[in-house]
């Protein structure tokens, strides 16, 4: 069997030039390049897309390399692995697994065994750090075995694939995730086309959206309300506010001390009562909803940040973990 065991990649450059999903790494040194010296100092990319290389003795720029950026050890671990058919990828950290909640917060969180690539996939989208989601949908495509082990620890991990087994494990985890804000727009004219022109405007300033919420009209107008990740909701309002003639709102509001707490588990699709076990757990912990996202395999909450971790609490003890 062939193994990739991964505890710490550092690649020089990576080339993309045929587009994200064709991946070719390459050694970049003074005998196969222009490279001005074999010692590296800095490596940066800028807006437009070069790569600067810092040496000892000069600075290099490339326009045919990138950087993977964040989480890029994850991702080049799992590329190579598809790119020899490795049978697993064993990718070491400062955990020992992945667990159904974050062991700081809640004492008696659990590792899993294993867990599917979707429910992966969520997990880190929502705010678990434990991979970074390029590496889990590179993975998923691939179909790549991953295994999540300590540095630290010879013990056996998470592994993540396709399928599990099927378990009394109806939700695989709870997540929190502090980096949302919420932004409305208050009696916007209840006629066609304003989503369209709200959501259009941040996506050309490449603002994602998450979760959103539009109010029953009333007198021809209506609210609208949606997150975006906290260090982007300047940006947001300042678009909106510059072409807010086209909307025509009373105000645009921003409420910046919120969270999202969510939990994420296949079981969701097929067992009826689960989100009204989470917000019962909520209710019975005096924490308001302020907005709810589902989809087949997780439900998200928004709520006031600072009741955030005491929600990840209740709701990991209203399950059965």
């Amino acid at each position: 069997m062939r193994y990739l065991i991964v505890i710490l990649t550092l690649f020089l450059g990576v080339c993309s030039a045929s587009g994200k999903e064709s991946w070719q790494f390459t050694r970049i040194n003074t005998s196969n390049s222009e490279l001005s010296y074999d010692v590296v100092r800095k490596i940066i990319s800028d807006r437009r897309g070069y790569v600067w290389i810092g040496t000892a003795k000069g600075i290099n720029r490339y326009d045919d390399i990138t950087t993977l950026g964040r989480g890029g050890s994850d991702t080049s671990a799992v590329a190579l692995a598809a790119a020899l058919h490795a049978d697993l990828c064993q990718i070491y950290t400062d955990v020992d697994g992945v667990y159904t909640a974050d062991p700081r917060i809640v004492k008696d969180a659990k590792k899993l065994d294993e867990i599917t690539y979707d429910e992966m996939l969520e997990l880190a989208n929502l705010g678990a750090n434990v991979l970074h989601s390029r590496s889990v949908e590179m993975a998923k495509k691939y179909s790549v075995k991953l295994e999540v082990r300590s540095s630290f620890e010879n013990k056996p991990g998470t592994t993540l694939k396709e399928v599990v087994k099927v378990e009394r494990m109806l939700i695989r985890g709870v997540t929190r995730d502090n980096n949302t804000a919420r932004i409305s727009l208050v009696e916007v004219p209840d006629v066609p086309g304003i989503a369209f022109k709200i959501f259009s405007i941040l996506a050309k300033k490449n603002i994602n959206v998450d979760i959103i919420l539009q109010s029953i009209g009333r007198n021809n107008t209506k609210d609208i309300s949606f997150t975006v990740a906290h260090d982007q909701k300047d940006e947001a309002i300042e678009a909106l506010q510059e072409v807010a003639e086209l909307f025509k709102a009373k105000e645009i509001t921003c409420d910046d001390s919120v969270a999202k707490v969510s939990i994420v588990g296949a079981g969701i699709e097929t067992h009826p009562g689960i989100a009204a076990k989470m917000f019962e757990a909520l209710a019975d912990a005096d924490i308001n909803i302020k907005m709810i996202s589902s989809s087949e395999i997780k439900i998200s909450v928004l709520i006031d940040r600072d009741k955030a971790e005491r929600a990840v609490q209740v709701i990991h003890d209203a399950f059965d973990f």
